[in-house]
């Protein structure tokens, strides 16, 4: 099971950007599809975006489609989520997460290793 940790949180006004990483170790990063949900006060954690394990595939949620963009580099074992266009309502605690066996999975449960969130902050 691989450990993360995200950063790159922060406040920004409506209609800016912010570019999120997660650092992972465990060489078996690699292998994981790599997936980023967040949470709003109040709210239930929500799918964002995933990738594959190459970074071949990626999927995002309707919400934030033509405006975020995942990527990653294994060399690094890194995982990015770059938000432009952000929106008050992207306000939330942003987690990274790891998938070691599926793709696409919009559910929590399909991900077994989990950051400890970062907070984005949007202000009107």
């Amino acid at each position: 099971q691989v450990q993360l940790v995200e950063s790159g949180g922060g406040l920004v006004q409506a209609g800016g950007s912010l570019r999120l990483s997660c650092a992972a170790s465990g060489s078996s990063f690699r292998s994981y599809t790599m997936g980023w949900f967040r949470q709003a006060p109040g709210k239930e954690r929500e799918f964002v975006a995933c990738i594959s394990w190459n970074g071949g595939s990626t999927k995002y949620a309707d919400s934030v489609k033509g405006r975020f963009t995942i990527s990653r580099d294994n060399a690094k074992n890194t995982v990015y989520l770059q938000m432009n266009s952000l929106k008050p309502e992207d306000t939330a605690v942003y987690y990274c997460a790891g998938d070691p066996v599926g793709w696409g999975a919009v559910g929590i449960r399909e991900y077994d290793a989990w950051g400890q969130g970062t907070q984005v902050t949007v202000s009107s």
